[in-house]
C-alpha cells in the first residue's frame, strides 16, 4: 500500500560569469567544478537508470542565467580545457602515487570522474542541456526555471523589476526548452504576497515555498506542508519539509557531515608546490582550489589534521545512509497518516551543488535512494509536482506568509548591516530603465537605441542576483561581488544616458553584448510601468 510520496527538486543556479576576451578568470572555475562534480554526475545517473527502465521522477529547476551558460560556445571550449588539464594532472598524481595504496584508490576515483566528464561534455558537444530536454521530453524528469537572474524578488521594491524577473525567465525557458514552464522555483523560497499576480500573469502554475510560509498563513491547512495548496488566485503551492530536508543538506545534523566523507575545505591546489600544480593553476601562478581533494572530513579538527580518503567506505556509507532516509521517511509518512489522517507528499527541495560538489558523495546518495525506492517498494513512490497535481484532490486556498528558506527563515542573509547600501542602488537603477521604458516604449526608436535600451535591460537584471549580497555576507570574494553589483549598474546608466543624447558608444555597447549575453531576444518594454485606469 502506498504510505505517501516524495518530491524531490534539484534547484541548479549559478550567476552568469562570462570572459571571452580572457584566456581563464577564478571565478569561471566555479562552473567548471559544478558541471564536472555535480551536473556531469547528475546527468550521467539519469542516463543509467533510464537504460535500466527505472524512472527517477526528479524535478530541476535551472537558473536562465546557468542554462545561458551550458549553451554558451567559449565557456564550453574553456570547460574543455579545464578537464583536459585535470586529467592531464591525475595521470602525473597516478605515477606519484603508485605505492600508496591509501592515495592511488582516491587518485583513480577523480581520473573516473575527469573521464566520465570528458566523455559526456565529447558526447553532447559540450550541450548539456541537450540531454536534459531529452530526459523531460521521455517523462523522466520536470523542469523548471526561476527569476531571470535569481534575484530575491521579495527584496526587489518596484513592481516592474518583479514583473521582469518573472516574465523574462519565462520567455527565457520557453526559447531553452521549446515548452512553457510549469513551475517556478522562488529563488531561496522567498516569497510574498506581491508575488502571486505576476506568476499568474507569466502563466506559472505552481511554486515552492519554504514550511513557515503555510504554518503563518491564515488559516493554516489542515495537512500541514504535507499536501499542495494553493493561493487565493489559484497558484498551486508546494512547502518544503523543512526538518527531512535537514537530514540532507546540513553538515551539522545531516549525512553530508559523517567523518568518512570527503573534505570539501581541504584541496590539493594549496597543498601542492606550484610548480608541481602549475597547468592547473591561472596565469597569474597563485594557490587556489584545483577540485581535487584527498582528505576525509575526520571530525572536528584541523584541516591539517585531516585523515585521508577513502572513495570505497565513502560509498558504502553513502549506501546506508541512504537506506536511513528512506527508512526514516517510511516511519515519518506513517507517523502523518496516523496523526492528520492523510497520505503525505513530502516535498525536499536542495540546491543540485550540494550532491557532488558540496556532498562529494550526494550523486551516490541520490541514485541509491532512487534504485532502492523503485525496486524495494517500500510504500513511498517519486513524483512530479505536475504529476502529482493532476492526481491530487482539490488543494485548499490559503494565504501563505512571508518567508524563505535563509537563515532564520526570512531575508538576513541577503540584506543586513554588511550589504544593506546595494538596495537603494538597485532601486535607483532600476527606476532609471523604468523611465526609459516608459519614455521609449511608443517611440519609433533606431536599431542603435533599441540594442542600448536592451543591453541597459540586462545589465539592470544582472546587478540584481542574489548570489552579490549573499558572497559580502559571507565574506566570500566580496569586492568581487561588489564590483558586479556596481558595474552592472554603471553600464545599465551610461547606455540610458546614451540613448536618451542619442550618442551610442558603439564600441562600449558591442562589448558589454559580447561579455553580457543572456536573454537574446530581450525587449526593454519590459520594465514599462503597468498602466493603471
Amino acid at each position: 500500500m502506498t504510505k505517501g510520496s516524495i518530491l524531490f527538486l534539484l534547484h541548479a543556479h549559478l550567476p552568469y560569469i562570462n570572459h571571452p576576451r580572457h584566456d581563464e578568470t577564478l571565478e569561471e572555475n566555479w562552473f567548471f567544478e559544478a558541471v564536472v562534480e555535480t551536473y556531469v554526475p547528475l546527468i550521467s545517473l539519469l542516463e543509467r537508470l533510464s537504460v535500466e527502465g527505472i524512472r527517477p521522477a526528479l524535478t530541476l529547476s535551472i537558473s536562465p542565467t546557468l542554462g545561458a551558460m551550458l549553451e554558451n560556445e567559449i565557456l564550453e571550449k574553456k570547460l574543455a580545457r579545464y578537464i583536459e588539464s585535470r586529467i592531464e594532472f591525475l595521470e602525473k598524481e597516478s605515477e606519484r602515487v603508485s605505492q600508496d595504496s591509501r592515495l592511488s584508490k582516491t587518485v583513480e576515483a577523480y581520473r573516473q570522474l575527469y573521464n566520465q566528464a570528458a566523455e559526456l561534455v565529447y558526447k553532447y558537444s559540450a550541450d548539456l542541456i541537450t540531454p536534459l530536454k531529452r530526459f523531460q521530453h521521455t517523462g523522466q524528469i520536470e523542469i523548471i526555471t526561476t527569476s531571470a537572474t535569481h534575484a530575491i524578488l521579495p527584496l526587489m521594491i518596484q513592481p516592474e523589476v518583479i514583473r521582469a524577473q518573472i516574465a523574462v525567465a519565462g520567455d527565457d525557458y520557453a526559447d531553452r526548452f521549446n515548452v512553457k514552464s510549469n513551475g517556478f522555483w522562488l529563488p531561496e523560497c522567498g516569497y510574498d504576497a506581491r508575488l502571486q499576480t505576476y506568476l499568474k500573469n507569466s502563466g506559472f502554475d505552481y511554486i515552492f515555498t519554504e514550511s513557515h510560509s503555510f504554518d503563518k498563513s491564515v488559516p493554516a491547512p489542515q495537512p500541514g506542508v504535507y499536501a499542495p495548496a494553493k493561493t487565493l488566485n489559484g497558484i498551486h503551492l508546494f512547502a518544503r519539509d523543512s526538518k527531512s530536508s535537514m537530514e540532507v543538506w546540513s553538515s551539522k545534523f545531516g549525512y553530508p557531515g559523517a567523518p568518512e566523507y570527503r573534505e570539501f575545505y581541504r584541496d590539493i591546489g594549496y597543498d601542492s608546490d606550484c610548480e608541481y600544480i602549475k597547468p592547473c593553476l591561472g596565469a597569474d601562478g597563485q594557490k587556489r582550489p584545483i577540485g581535487i581533494k584527498y582528505h576525509r572530513i575526520t571530525g572536528n579538527v584541523e584541516l591539517s589534521s585531516k585523515e585521508y580518503y577513502d572513495p570505497e567506505e565513502a560509498a558504502l556509507l553513502a549506501g546506508r545512509h541512504a537506506d536511513d532516509f528512506i527508512r526514516r521517511r517510511v516511519e515519518q509518512a506513517d507517523e502523518i497518516y496516523s496523526s492528520k489522517n492523510v497520505r503525505p507528499l513530502i516535498v525536499e527541495c536542495f540546491d543540485a551543488e550540494l550532491f557532488g560538489h558540496w556532498w562529494f558523495e550526494g550523486p551516490m546518495f541520490l541514485e541509491n535512494v532512487i534504485r532502492k525506492i523503485r525496486q524495494d517498494r517500500p510504500g513511498l513512490q517519486f513524483v512530479t509536482p505536475g504529476e502529482f497535481l493532476n492526481s491530487c484532490n482539490e488543494p485548499e486556498a490559503l494565504n501563505p506568509g512571508m518567508s524563505s528558506w535563509g537563515e532564520r527563515g526570512y531575508f538576513d542573509p541577503w540584506l543586513n548591516e554588511s550589504n544593506d547600501w546595494i538596495y537603494p542602488e538597485l532601486a535607483q537603477t532600476a527606476e532609471k530603465i523604468i523611465n526609459a521604458a516608459n519614455r521609449f516604449r511608443n517611440q519609433d526608436i533606431n536599431h542603435a537605441t533599441a540594442r542600448a535600451l536592451n543591453q541597459a535591460a540586462r545589465e539592470v537584471l544582472l546587478s540584481q542576483a542574489s548570489d552579490w549580497p549573499f558572497l559580502i555576507y559571507i565574506n566570500s570574494h566580496p569586492e568581487y561581488a561588489a564590483s558586479r553589483i556596481k558595474t552592472h549598474c554603471s553600464n545599465a546608466e551610461q547606455l540610458i544616458s546614451q540613448a536618451i543624447e542619442k550618442k551610442i558608444d558603439e564600441n562600449f555597447l558591442a562589448r558589454l553584448e559580447e561579455e553580457n549575453n543572456v536573454f537574446q531576444r530581450i525587449d526593454f518594454r519590459i520594465f514599462s510601468s503597468i498602466s493603471r485606469f
